[in-house]
């Protein structure tokens, strides 16, 4: 372990496996003390277990984003069980893929739920749990995940890319009511290109099953052509972008949006 971030209480949504496990595993091997909330109670104790053998300190909480009580429990079993909280990661999220003409209600309804109202319901415990007289009331930071959806037109991922550019909005404006408030969080977030995750993978299917390329190879590789340093992202480009935002590196960056996405979303 680094070190970095020791002495540092974090929770991560969505934890429980893909880009999230690796967001909690980068913080653990910084030094932190890791919760990792997710709605996979199995997979989520697995990846807990298997940080805690390595030497972390890491537990797991059930939590669905999109309910308000829920946050509250988390947020009050992470300072009790970590002895502090001043690291959140806004990481869960879901994606389901559409062309405009095809759109569904309910999907549309999923993916504001989980990507906005999730996004927002963990900055408001967060802030309420770290600005002095809170229940940690050290400070901390926010790192929400959006992506590099919210900067370009891709197809097929019209309201996907519509709800994170809603979380790129609500880093900004929280950022500065965190700072005008002395809340002593900065709230930034990162923008990661595709990854060959579950999600990303199903994206890349979902491409191919609306006509938008002949193969998942193909889909693929569009994404990489559109990228000037040649490649698709992978979770620990990400993780480690996140825990340079978490750090005292970051110390003066609040309301920030970084991208990880080899330049594609220039």
């Amino acid at each position: 372990m680094s070190g970095q971030l020791s002495g540092h209480s974090a929770l991560v949504t969505g934890g429980a496996r893909g880009i999230g496990a690796a967001i909690a595993t980068a913080l653990a091997n910084a030094g932190a003390s890791v919760m990792i909330a997710d709605i996979l109670e199995g997979r989520g104790r697995e990846t807990a277990v298997t940080l805690s053998q390595s030497g972390a300190k890491c537990e797991f909480v059930r939590l669905d984003v999109t309910d308000d009580a829920q946050w509250a429990a988390a947020v009050e079993t992470t300072v009790a069980k970590l002895g502090g909280f001043d690291l959140l990661i806004n990481n869960a999220g879901v994606e389901i893929t559409s062309l405009v003409v095809d759109l569904k209600p309910e999907d549309v309804r999923k993916m504001c739920d989980v990507n906005i109202l999730g996004t927002a319901l963990g900055m408001k415990h967060a802030f309420r749990a770290m600005r002095p007289g809170g229940s940690a009331g050290k400070g901390g930071a926010v790192v929400n995940v959006a992506s590099v959806a919210a900067t370009i037109a891709f197809p097929a991922i019209s309201i996907y890319s519509g709800t994170k550019s809603a979380v790129d909005r609500l880093t900004r404006v929280a950022a500065m009511e965190a700072g005008k408030l002395g809340y002593g969080v900065r709230v930034n977030c990162v923008y990661p290109g595709l990854i060959a995750t579950d999600m990303g993978l199903q994206l890349a299917n979902d491409i191919v099953a609306v006509g938008l390329a002949p193969d998942m190879g193909a889909a693929v590789q569009s994404v990489v052509d559109q990228t000037p340093l040649g490649r698709l992202a992978e979770v620990s480009d990400v993780a480690d972008a996140i825990v340079f935002l978490c750090s005292k590196d970051a110390r003066f960056i609040t309301g920030a949006g970084l991208p990880v996405d080899g330049g594609m979303g220039m």
